[in-house]
């Protein structure tokens, strides 16, 4: 049995540069995980209790939006259950031979992490129903009339699929899972301890004051806080004293194009679209993603979520329009005609 190419399946020893940066951020245990109390109080008593009982966690399912921590939960899980953590995502897995050939390297009480489980071929799927359920992989041997399907023994493992779109994971799949978590975005409040904690890790000093501004502009996202907790550590070095105060977030942020909302360049691009060209909506997605020169996908994962969030878009059965509070970010009456005014940007 072949097995599936190394570019598939992410290791430790493989991150380099930004990459590695963000990794080093990212907490081994769950009490240093900041936010989602909720989720990380259920978590720790279900694997004390497999702890307890020498059992594989059950397999384990996390929606939510990219960036709030999924593939650090894995990695978490993998840590304090002590199992060998295997990471790969569905778009990677080509055949059924790439993921029979994760299956079959896995060891007892491994972790095998899927990112974007939504994006899982059927052929696929249907491997990872009796794996799950069985801990077996079924695999045919030949060809035409002498095939054959034979079923291997799996070691006992746990499973963990992360989607951005759960309505998009087929039902068989879905009600596998023994365990489903839905991770929301963070408040301003949560965000202060992530990048306190990020801002030591980083041996990089800031201000509390810069910390409650940054947390109130970092989209309610973990990954967006680091990111610009290590450009406005670049800015302080080279343009300031090296201490990130509230005015190094202010220009800082200016320069990024990142207003005090929150919102970047692409998204008051978006909101600007819907208002001149579409007369504040409402416009199909596709539409939109088009007449801004962004992915669909983007899109709807990315700039959507917040943007509904924050009170500035809507989604309608029509398609998306923008609401009061997008009119006044671009100081317009929306009772006036405003085809000729111009944007503040």
């Amino acid at each position: 049995m072949q097995s599936m190419d190394d570019e598939s399946v992410i290791t430790e020893t493989q991150l380099t540069g930004e990459a590695a940066n963000e990794h080093l951020l990212r907490p081994k245990l769950l009490k240093d995980f900041q936010g989602q109390k909720d989720l990380k109080e259920n978590l720790q008593i279900f694997m004390d209790a497999a702890l307890q009982r020498e059992e594989p966690l059950d397999h384990v399912f996390i929606a939510g939006p990219p960036g709030l921590g999924k593939t650090t939960i894995a990695s978490i899980i993998a840590h304090e259950m002590g199992g060998e953590l295997k990471a790969t995502s569905a778009p990677a897995l080509e055949k059924t031979k790439d993921l029979a050939g994760i299956l079959t390297t896995l060891q007892e009480g491994s972790i095998l992490f899927i990112d974007e489980v939504h994006r899982l071929k059927p052929a696929l799927e249907e491997i990872l129903y009796i794996a799950m359920e069985d801990f077996e992989l079924d695999w045919i041997i030949g060809q035409g009339p002498t095939a054959r399907t034979v079923r291997i023994p799996l070691p006992n493992f746990t499973l963990i699929g992360a989607t951005t779109k759960t309505g998009q994971v087929a039902a068989p799949l879905h009600t596998r899972f023994g365990i489903n978590f839905r991770i929301g975005f963070y408040s301003p409040e949560e965000l202060t301890h992530v990048l306190r904690r990020s801002s030591i890790i980083l041996d990089t000093q800031i201000t509390p004051e810069a910390v409650t501004m940054l947390s109130r502009c970092s989209r309610g996202t973990p990954r967006v806080a680091n990111r610009l907790l290590r450009r406005l550590r670049d800015y302080a070095q080279i343009l300031a004293d090296g201490v990130i105060t509230e005015s190094v977030v202010l220009d800082g942020l200016k320069k990024l194009k990142i207003d005090q909302n929150g919102l970047e360049e692409q998204d008051r691009r978006i909101l600007s679209a819907i208002i001149h060209t579409f007369d504040g909506g409402p416009v199909g997605a596709e539409t939109l993603a088009i007449s801004v020169g962004e992915a669909i996908e983007s899109l709807e994962d990315f700039y959507e979520p917040y943007m509904i969030q924050q009170g500035f878009l809507k989604r309608t059965p029509r398609g998306r329009t923008v609401t009061r509070k997008a009119y006044q970010l671009f100081n317009i009456d929306p009772r006036e005609d405003h085809e000729d005014q111009g944007l503040l940007f």
